[in-house]
C-alpha cells in the first residue's frame, strides 16, 4: 500500500493470471484520508493495451472509490512472463464539491503551482493455476498393486476394476478443478461489474445532490411568481364585484 498526504493506494502492483487471448482484469482501490475533495488521473505508457475504467475522478472526503484496470487480450506470451509497461497516477486537492466532469489537465500542471502527488505502478504478470497432473504408471507411493503372471499366463493377485477407477478418480479431480476455475473466473467479473456500478451510482448521486441544491432556490422564486399571480386576481375580482 502507498501512503501520501491524500491518498492511500492499494495495491502497488497490477497482477494479471495471463492467458492467451483472452481480457484480464484487476482492481485498484484509492482511499481519501483528507476532509478535502481530491481530484485523480491514472496514465499508462501503453494506452493502447490497457482499459482504465475510470481513468479520472473524484474521491469525496473519507471515502474510496474503486478503479478497474483491463488488460486487452493478447496473442503472443511475453518473454519470461516479465512486463514493462507502467502505470502513474497523480493526486491533487479539489475544490468542494467538484464531480468527473469538472476535471480539467490543468489541475495537475506543477508548473503552474499546483501540488500533485505521483505514484508509480508495476505491472505483474501471473501464470494461471495449472490443473493437478495425473499420477504416473508405476509410481511407487500412491500406485496401484500390480500382479503377477503365472506360468500358464494368468494374472494373480490382480483386481480387473483397480486401473479404471485410478484412472476414472484422476479424470474427476481434472474436471473439479477446472469447474473451480472456471468459477473463479465468473466472480471475479461479477466483482468487477459491481465495482463499476458502484462508482457509477456515487456520481449520479453526487449529480443529483448538486442539482438538488440548485433546484430549492428556483422552488422559491417560483413560489412568489405564483403568490402575485393570485393577489392579482384576487384585486381584478374584487374590482369586478
Amino acid at each position: 500500500m502507498s501512503t501520501g498526504e491524500l491518498l492511500s493506494i492499494e495495491p502497488l502492483e497490477l497482477k494479471f493470471p495471463f492467458e492467451l487471448k483472452k481480457q484480464i482484469s484487476c482492481s485498484l482501490q484509492l482511499s481519501n484520508k483528507t476532509d478535502s475533495y481530491v481530484a485523480f488521473k491514472v496514465k499508462t505508457t501503453n494506452p493502447k493495451k490497457y482499459c482504465v475504467r475510470p481513468n479520472a475522478g473524484v474521491v469525496l472526503p473519507r471515502s474510496t472509490c474503486d478503479i478497474i484496470v483491463t488488460m486487452q487480450a493478447q496473442k503472443e506470451a511475453p518473454a519470461d512472463m516479465q512486463c514493462k509497461d507502467k502505470f502513474l497516477l497523480q493526486s491533487v486537492k479539489a475544490p468542494d464539491g467538484s464531480a468527473a466532469k469538472d476535471i480539467t489537465a490543468e489541475m495537475f500542471n506543477k508548473e503552474a503551482g499546483h501540488q500533485v502527488e505521483e505514484t508509480k505502478l508495476k505491472v505483474v504478470y501471473v501464470a494461471p493455476p495449472q490443473p493437478p497432473s495425473p499420477v504416473p504408471e508405476g509410481s511407487e507411493e500412491g500406485s496401484s498393486p500390480r500382479g503377477s503372471v503365472s506360468d500358464n499366463g494368468h494374472v494373480n493377485g490382480a483386481d480387473p476394476g483397480t486401473w479404471s477407477n485410478s484412472f476414472l478418480l484422476q479424470a474427476l479431480l481434472m474436471l473439479i478443478s477446472w469447474q473451480a476455475k472456471s468459477l473463479i473466473s465468473k466472480l471475479t467479473e461479477e466483482k468487477n461489474n459491481a465495482i463499476q456500478q458502484n462508482n457509477k451510482l456515487r456520481q449520479e448521486l453526487e449529480m443529483l445532490r448538486r442539482e438538488g441544491s440548485k433546484s430549492r432556490g428556483g422552488v422559491s422564486f417560483m413560489f412568489v411568481v405564483i403568490v402575485a399571480l393570485l393577489g392579482m386576481l384576487l384585486g381584478f375580482l374584487l374590482k369586478k364585484t
